[in-house]
């Protein structure tokens, strides 16, 4: 060989090591080989919940698991792991598992929002069931469970949004990206009332949440509430016959599909009827899991979950627009001093009590005036209609105070013109405040009371 052609010889062969040749055998099987699966069996079986042996190590809380006892496989949620087994509950109501029925792990739920979504009805899954085709999934799969945004980078709150409802726009304004709760016992007005701020303006989509509701009135609040605002609905829904997994991740599901909207850049009307629905579903699995009831049988995990669900609405981040959520809380009993609704009320930006009383009169929408409150009305009034707020709200305090003594007798025109004013004013007022969700919305509420005390 000439000395000049050895510059031309090819370099040595690498020959693979013994590691990167099981590298390149465990790609092979990869692709020719189905995916490994985890799972465990079923050793235990109650009415509420089922244990799992085999999977403690591998699962985390929160998780989900196929069960193998039908197809398509049933869903269940991982709700407590210990060094004996894994405790879950399932998402149907009838779960047809047995001893021995195998076990996989599913991961956690997420779901991928779409736009396309807008005007369709699905379940706490994502599934549609309004007999429509299958939801186009979007781009970005998100956790159920996500985390609020940072309270650094929140935008703030500043614009008012009119509801409509006369009552609402004058005593207790809300704002967009406020977060505001509807307190009333059962059967005095809450869904009545809900159904009109569920056709306001001023939004570029809704997504309603009806949880644990009546499976009748779903239809009927499809087709005769949203029937002309239905284009721009979500609406999710997890009936009072669907197991609490479904009525607990419901509320989760409805917000997620919110903030989607949210980070599009849209101003976004989120209502869940109702988040003490909620709670009571939250409560059965914290117990299923073995939480001891400390709070009138509500585990400390419930009075965790409400301000993690609640605190996901509100104002986004820079860029980003807003959820202005509306959520009904019905008070056990008519008493307003309950655990979870006293909860809820420290963490909303203000709250509207319905009475009974006033139902009991036929004003509806049957709001206590003095016992609702806005947290954010001063950006909504100007200075005279804060003065003229708090005048009013002075008059009927009075009027209300002084409703025994009247009734008695022991009034006496002429003796306190403060009451006389009260007197005269008040039921003008209150008739001015009536209003049937059939009327039309009040596009100036002070317009409108100033027109009708005038006269």
């Amino acid at each position: 060989m000439l000395k000049g052609d050895a510059g031309l010889q090819s370099a040595p062969r690498h020959r693979p090591n013994a590691l990167e040749r099981l590298e390149r055998t465990l790609a092979a099987a990869t692709v020719r080989l189905p995916k490994v699966q985890v799972s465990g069996v079923i050793s235990e079986v109650g009415p509420s919940h089922c244990r799992i042996s085999g999977l403690s190590q591998l699962v985390r809380l929160g998780e989900c698991v196929d069960l193998a006892a039908g197809h398509p496989p049933q869903l269940a949620e991982v709700i407590r792991i210990d060094e004996t087994g894994v405790t879950i509950k399932p998402f149907d109501i009838i779960h047809q598992v047995g001893l021995g029925v195998m076990a996989r792990r599913h991961g956690f739920i997420s779901l991928s929002p779409d736009r396309s979504w807008l005007g369709r009805t699905i379940n706490a899954l994502g599934a549609p069931i309004d007999g429509g085709a299958s939801l186009m999934q979007g781009n970005n799969a998100v956790s159920a469970d996500r985390a609020p945004p940072s309270p650094m980078r929140r935008q703030r709150i500043n614009a008012q949004v009119r509801t409509g409802v006369r009552a609402i726009d004058l005593f207790t304004p809300i704002c967009a990206g406020q977060r505001i709760g509807i307190f009333a016992g059962s059967g005095i007005g809450k869904s009545t009332l809900l159904s009109m701020l569920a056709r306001s303006g001023g939004f570029d989509s809704v997504v309603i949440g009806l949880i644990g509701e009546r499976g009748r009135e779903v239809r009927e609040f499809i087709e005769d509430v949203l029937q002309h605002d239905r284009a721009r609905t979500v609406t999710v829904v997890a009936t009072g016959d669907e197991s609490p997994m479904m009525r607990r991740l419901a509320p989760k599901t409805a917000m997620c599909i919110a903030e989607h909207f949210r980070d599009a850049g849209q101003r976004v009307l989120l209502i869940i009827d109702s988040v003490t629905r909620f709670a009571h579903a939250a409560r059965d699995v914290a117990l299923a899991a073995g939480e001891p009831p400390v709070a009138r049988g509500y585990p400390p995990s419930v009075l965790n979950d409400l301000p993690k669900l609640l605190e996901r609405a509100g104002p986004g981040e820079e860029g980003s627009g807003s959820i202005t959520g509306v959520f009904s809380v019905l008070v056990d009993g008519d008493d307003h001093n309950d655990p979870i609704a006293d909860t809820i009320r420290g963490t909303l930006d203000g709250h509207i009590v319905l009475d009974r009383a006033i139902a009991d009169q036929g004003r509806f929408p049957a709001i206590n005036v003095p016992g609702s409150i806005s947290r954010l009305a001063q950006h909504a009034w100007t200075p005279e209609q804060a003065k003229l707020v708090a005048k009013l709200r002075a008059m009927i305090a009075r009027f209300e105070d002084t409703r025994d003594l009247r009734l008695m007798g022991g009034y006496q025109r002429g003796l306190d013109a403060e009451l006389d004013r009260a007197v005269d004013l008040i039921p003008k007022l209150y008739d001015s405040l009536k209003q049937a969700p059939k009327d039309p919305p009040s596009a100036d509420a002070f317009q409108d009371i100033a027109r009708t005390l005038s006269s």
